[in-house]
């Protein structure tokens, strides 16, 4: 820290600590208002005091000053809980196998996996040569005994974060011919990679570096050319698909394609044939395809062009495209929970695609994976995750699930010519457990269920139950608690949602929400309109004009579960994080009595003046979700919910608030205005804690420990305000 800035931080805990003051009575730090209008397009205004607190640069003195501040009241203020935070830090550690490691998967006659070493935060990416007697099973076991002859190690991720106050490295890809490795990583967790080489033959890295990209890698054929996405480094939208020889400058690089929509997300990945390089653009409104041969990537081909309304993805396999897809069918009629269709290769109009999976009303069609015998189809219905195989002569059967609230999913399947398929299942009993099932008879192998150190599954009960929502819809809430837990009206209850971007949240196992378990308390995850969990038409409830149903959903659960006697009228958290955040700092606003404390994670709280801003990261791309406020009637809309819009004088419930200084989805500035705003209103004096991580972005601080120590953190805040004690 620059001393100028150590003086104003100084300057700030004088304020908060005056002489008059004892120690235990910390002061929460004061900012000043400076005026500042926001002006829509067409003529509407709103005065914003503390849009200075936005510096793009991060590095603007006085807003250091005011986040240091604010870390430090967050340290007086939960001084007193720290036995508590050490205990549940110390519980859900624990309950982490030090020696962990991933299933591996065979590819082009190597096996991958990655695995922990004890007491180390960041995970070994490494590789085995297949040969006889080499399968997933012996690697596993071999793994687990400590002997590690025959593996080749391909990133040591913990001695590439060493000195790193963050660390992550999102992709890693190897060439065709197995030789050269590359991979993207960033040191601040603004999503702004930086690709490296690595020679896996002569254990050696290139000089090459290439900056400001996406974490997207693809090797083309000739196994010296790595296709990228370049990013705006502004927007930090993908802009540019380029084409990097090793061996030349990177300034040199072939531009492939560049995306003129500034709604778009683009992505390039590999056909599951491994013929084309494929370069998918994609918006909230469309969708469009081109595809390359690997063997030459140069010349992109259209599969279908974009087309407003409809919305699809695609893969090739077996001389043909399998897509998936919302388009009319010939009755005009739109797919809206998505089938499958086929496509001969070398189509270039949606007119001659034919389908092959038909539409339903019920079933949401989720994606699918293609192999040589038979097709897996991830589906959703009832609000759970189900896989439907679909065998080449038309017989079909779903895998099993052995309990009633679950999630099941495709899992690594990276090749095609093989009888099995590995699928991923958990619940919120059942900790992340990898199956693989014969599609030909059903048999089910057992590859991996994750170990959880004196866990105990017989003690813990999950349920599902619907609720009725104030318009008529029915709400599936999935809770969990201890099996001796009674439903009298006295628990204390953590509830839960996300509900944006048609985003489902999955009923899975936490092992950080046993020890609120253990407490007593009952966690329950609502399913708000704005997520999938019921198909489309639950998303489409939930977005745009009609987000204020997430918001409203989520009171309607919290009022069931307190009047069925799940939890005290006076005991119910609210927790969110990012667009979740939104929802429960709005419901903050519109129903604060009905919680005894609010958090929210890195909360997407200014939402108006967020999207009258195109420079910002993202914005352009969550027109669909959120509405254009250019236009009149979103702006009004938005404006009716936004959560720093729409703070007032009223009791408050307790508040704990967290952001990263270089988030760069929701950027910082948002909760610190927010909080800013909220210290001036709030009437009831509740706490409110504001932590700033000021290393680390959206996902919060890197590494598997590290993360339980910040969500600890947040946990002993929320068990004070429950009145559980400290330090049980």
């Amino acid at each position: 820290m620059k001393p100028t800035i150590l003086l104003i931080v100084a300057t700030f805990l004088a304020a908060m600590h005056p002489a008059t003051a004892r120690a235990s009575d910390p002061v929460p730090p004061d900012v000043a208002k400076k005026p500042h209008v926001v002006r829509a397009s067409f003529g509407a205004e709103r005065n914003d005091e503390y849009y200075w607190l936005r510096d793009d640069a991060r590095r603007d003195p006085e807003m250091l000053a005011y986040l240091a501040a604010e870390n430090a009241y967050a340290d007086a203020l939960l001084a007193p809980l720290k036995p508590m935070q050490d205990r549940l830090y110390a519980e859900t550690v624990a309950r982490i196998e030090q020696d962990d490691s991933s299933v591996p998967y065979r590819e082009r006659g190597w096996w991958y996996y990655s695995r922990f070493e004890p007491g180390k935060d960041y995970p070994l990416h490494a590789r085995r040569k297949d040969g006889p007697g080499v399968d997933a099973r012996s690697i596993r076991k071999a793994n687990e005994a400590g002997d590690f002859v025959g593996e080749q190690v391909l990133l040591d991720v913990d001695a590439l974060a060493a000195g790193q106050g963050y660390y992550s490295v999102a992709n890693h890809a190897v060439s065709q011919d197995n030789a050269i490795l590359a991979w993207a990583d960033e040191t601040n967790g603004r999503h702004q990679y930086t690709i490296h080489f690595r020679d896996l033959d002569g254990e050696r890295d290139f000089p090459e570096r290439i900056e400001g990209v996406s974490s997207d890698l693809v090797w083309a054929d000739d196994n010296r050319t790595l296709i990228y996405l370049e990013n705006d480094p502004v927007t930090l939208r993908g802009l540019r698909v380029k084409a990097h020889v090793l061996g030349t400058p990177v300034a040199s690089d072939r531009v492939l394609y560049v995306e003129p929509d500034e709604t778009c997300f683009v992505g390039i990945s590999r056909s599951r044939d491994q013929r084309y390089v494929l370069v998918h653009s994609g918006s909230r409104f469309f969708d469009e395809l081109r595809y390359a041969p690997a063997a030459d990537p140069r010349e992109f081909k259209v599969l279908a062009p974009r087309e407003r309304g409809v919305e699809y993805d695609a893969d090739h396999f077996a001389g043909r495209w399998a897509i998936r897809t919302n388009a009319p069918g010939p009755d005009g009629r739109p797919a809206t929970n998505f089938k499958l269709v086929v496509a001969a290769d070398g189509s270039t109009s949606r007119k001659e695609w034919k389908d092959w999976v038909a539409h339903r009303d019920d079933v949401f069609v989720a994606g699918f994976q293609l192999f040589d015998g038979f097709t897996a189809i991830e589906e959703r219905s009832d609000a759970l995750q189900r896989v439907r195989i679909l065998r080449g002569d038309g017989s079909q059967d779903y895998v099993r699930a052995d309990e009633p609230v679950y999630s099941m999913r495709l899992g690594t399947n990276s090749e095609a010519d093989t009888p099995w398929l590995r699928y991923d299942y958990t619940s919120m009993t059942t900790p992340a457990t990898t199956w693989e099932t014969s599609a030909e008879t059903g048999e089910r192998r057992l590859l991996k269920r994750q170990t959880v150190p004196g866990y105990d599954p017989s003690r813990y009960a999950s349920e599902r139950i619907w609720v009725t929502a104030r318009d008529g819809a029915k709400i599936p809430v999935s809770l969990v608690h201890r099996k001796d837990f009674a439903k009298d009206g006295t628990a204390a209850m953590l509830q839960y949602a996300y509900g944006s971007y048609g985003r489902s949240t999955e009923p899975v196992f936490s092992a950080a929400t046993i020890s609120l378990l253990d407490r007593g308390m009952i966690y329950a995850i609502a399913h708000v309109r704005g997520g999938q969990e019921m198909g489309r038409a639950w998303y489409d409830a939930g977005k745009l004009l009609e987000k204020k149903h997430s918001f409203t959903d989520f009171i309607d659960v919290t009022d069931h579960l307190v009047t069925q006697g799940y939890a005290a009228r006076d005991r119910v958290v609210a927790q969110g994080g990012s667009a979740g955040g939104l929802l429960v700092t709005a419901v903050a606003n519109m129903a604060p009595g009905k919680y005894c404390a609010i958090l929210a994670q890195v909360p997407f709280v200014d939402v108006v003046t967020t999207m009258l801003d195109a420079s910002i990261p993202l914005t352009t791309n969550e027109y669909g979700e959120w509405g254009d406020p250019r236009q009149k009637q979103y702006y009004d809309y938005m404006l009716g919910y936004s959560p720093y819009d729409n703070l007032k004088a009223q009791d408050y419930p307790a508040l704990f608030v967290s952001t990263g200084l270089w988030d760069a989805q929701v950027p910082y500035w948002e909760p610190v205005k927010y909080v800013a705003r909220l210290r001036d209103l709030e009437t009831s004096k509740s706490p409110v804690v504001f932590r700033i991580n000021l290393e680390a972005g959206h996902g919060g601080k890197s590494g598997r420990f590290r993360k339980y120590r910040e969500q600890a953190e947040m946990y002993s805040f929320m068990l004070d305000q429950l009145g559980i004690a400290t330090g049980h």
